[in-house]
């Protein structure tokens, strides 16, 4: 199930990100290419059609997030559990220091 938002995610994404790169952040961006011509409505409507776009890709991009957290179960393997869970780890026991004599160094 997690693997089918993953997938919805991407596509999401890179959509919006095709979206974004053909607006122009000073109003020219794709409606300046057709300013000649009344393709998609005219120019004004290619602007509102990408805002509008642009709007719908990310909310629908929130939602899935949103939906494929609800739908993570976060179950952990027994291994993974004991590592998160520190309750059966042996205490930590310090070695006994031993006092020992530095060797004796010959004068000369």
């Amino acid at each position: 199930m997690f693997s089918i938002f993953l997938v919805l995610i991407t596509i999401v994404c890179f959509l919006l990100i095709v979206v974004i790169m053909v607006q122009n952040p000073k109003g020219g961006g794709l409606s300046s290419t057709i300013s000649g011509s009344q393709m998609l409505g005219g120019v004004q409507k290619t602007t509102d059609f990408l805002d509008k776009s642009t709007w719908t890709l990310g909310t629908i991009l929130i939602a899935l997030i949103l939906l494929s957290g609800l739908s993570f179960t976060g179950t952990l393997s027994e291994a993974d559990s004991k590592i998160i869970d520190n309750t059966e780890a042996a205490p930590i026991q310090n070695a006994p220091v031993q006092n020992t004599p530095a060797p004796a160094t010959p004068a000369k």
